[in-house]
């Protein structure tokens, strides 16, 4: 580790302005993250073309600080609410409400903030010590190797992020097909573009991720426009009982460290996402207890668990972006398209061409995750207040904001069509529950895919025996062959969902 590129991280994320950018981001995070059905790729998605005008380094930090704040914020309304603002923050609801109703609001609260830091800031910890060796490691990998990973990435992702095998496959397929559209990257000649100039360099990437995620859920959500807040919202007061003691408190820490473990290894493994974290770790800490029966009725432990997994797969899920170039969930994948706008390459060439702007973004990360304790430290009241914004001001303001980041971008009148396309496609593959996680990244990694097949049948001039001498590649494909078996079989065998994936990750 190059000391002089740490110093200089450091420098750059305590600068005035990173202090500025970085907690701009926590906050509106946390504003986000407390209004119901507002989550953290929508909020990603919207803020993407705010970040065009910002330096590279402002502008990631930024948006992984959004992230942050909003998968801390989303436990405030769970709690109050019983209302969790995303999916991941499901099981924080099955602790967190019984304990708020039992007139300890603010024991809960604190509970939940201190298990999202501490997972926060570990996995993050975490992720600089594995992400750059790992990044070391896939230098060396060739065309060969890459696309042997790619096409293992893709059926990981669709047999995991979907209730159906067959729907997850259907998903990426479509997502592969509208990623080759444009410029052959080895002839120059235009594919599938019928004649529009626009979509020469392929299907723009925001207008299909806002699209996709943030105007489809306003859609969505414009359809369940009810929310019981006035029978079901609980109320902050001063009562002596409602204070988290050191006693309490040392209780949780396992739960905390378990969790972090889960949420980083789930994190790490592309497609999961961050609900599968969650729960999952709720359920270990509840096998773990010795009390188990205390678990659904208000256990500070369960709140613990489900959200130190929940925030530690956002660090997580940056391992194999910045080590392989690939998306861990919709989240990273998103930060694909804030790279590019900064004409940013994202994956182990990140490490050998901007290697000061890595070393920046993990100091950004620690200095979002002190941020984040100490806005949600002392400011509780103030954001257990937005929890009663209704829904019908918030939807108009995103679907704005949404149509306005497109025209931001310069994309005009045809970009608009675009963002309106994935929109509805958005809300239908969400209705019909195919997994817009396997789409979207399918459709991102696409062009690399594409890129590294095609050289590798050139260099090998069609001669699979060369294979025979690049074990990792052949590894990764006899992965791929074995998945695709046994996920089959498991979908035939068993006539149900193969796995309990994150379709709203």
């Amino acid at each position: 580790m190059n000391m002089d590129f740490v110093a200089g991280a450091i420098g750059e994320a305590l600068s005035l302005r990173s202090f500025i950018g970085i907690g701009g981001g926590v906050l509106l995070g946390y504003i986000i993250g407390v209004i119901p059905g507002l989550n953290r790729s929508v909020a990603i998605a919207i803020a993407i073309p705010l970040t065009f005008y910002m330096s590279p380094f402002i502008a990631i930090s930024f948006l992984i600080g959004l992230s942050k704040g909003t998968a801390a914020g989303s436990a405030v309304s769970a709690i109050l609410l019983n209302a969790p603002g995303e999916a991941s923050s499901a099981a924080t609801c099955l602790d967190g409400y019984p304990l708020a109703r039992q007139g300890r609001p603010k024991t809960a609260l604190k509970v939940g903030l201190f298990a999202s830091v501490m997972g926060d800031i570990l996995a993050t910890t975490i992720l600089i010590f594995v992400a750059i060796p790992f990044a070391r490691v896939a230098l060396m990998f060739g065309p060969y190797e890459m696309a042997a990973i790619l096409a293992f990435a893709l059926v990981f992702i669709a047999g995991l992020s979907s209730g159906s095998l067959f729907k997850g496959l259907a998903a990426g397929g479509l997502g592969i097909f509208l990623g080759t559209i444009g410029l052959d990257a080895q002839t120059g000649l235009p594919r599938m573009t019928f004649g529009y100039t626009e979509l020469m360099d392929g299907m723009p990437l925001i207008a299909v991720a806002i699209g996709t995620l943030a105007l489809s859920e306003m859609f969505v959500q414009s359809e369940r426009l009810r929310y019981e807040r006035d029978s079901m919202s609980v109320k902050l007061d001063n009562s002596d009982k409602d204070k988290l003691s050191w006693k309490e408190f040392r209780r949780t820490i396992p739960s905390i460290l378990r969790g972090t473990g889960v949420g980083t290894v789930v994190g790490a493994l592309p497609g999961l996402g961050p609900s599968v974290g969650s729960f999952m770790s709720y359920g270990m800490a509840k096998k773990a207890s010795k009390t188990p029966e205390r678990f659904g009725q208000g256990a500070p432990e369960g709140i613990a668990a489900s959200e130190s997994a929940d925030n530690a797969v956002i660090p997580a899920a940056l391992i194999p972006l910045f080590g392989l170039g690939i998306p861990g969930n919709v989240s990273a994948a998103l930060l694909v398209g804030a790279f590019a706008i900064h004409g940013i390459t994202v994956g182990p060439l990140l490490l050998r061409d901007e290697p000061e702007l890595l070393y920046s973004i993990f100091a950004g990360m620690i200095v979002a995750s002190l941020i984040m304790l100490v806005l949600g430290w002392f400011g509780l009241r103030i954001f257990a207040q937005i929890t009663r914004v209704p829904p019908h001001i918030v939807i108009p303001i995103v679907i704005f904001f949404c149509l306005a980041g497109i025209m931001l971008q310069g994309y005009g009148p045809f970009g608009l069509i675009i963002l309106v396309a994935f929109a509805l496609l958005g809300f239908v593959m969400k209705r019909y529950d195919y997994s817009f996680v396997t789409f979207l990244v399918a459709f991102i990694i696409t062009p690399m895919l594409e890129l590294n097949l095609r050289q590798s049948i050139i260099l090998s001039r069609g001669d699979p025996m060369v294979l025979m001498n690049r074990p990792i590649a052949v590894f990764f494909i006899v992965c791929t062959i074995i998945a695709l078996f046994m996920l089959a079989w498991r979908t035939v065998k068993k006539g149900k969902p193969v796995a309990g994936g994150d379709p709203a990750a």
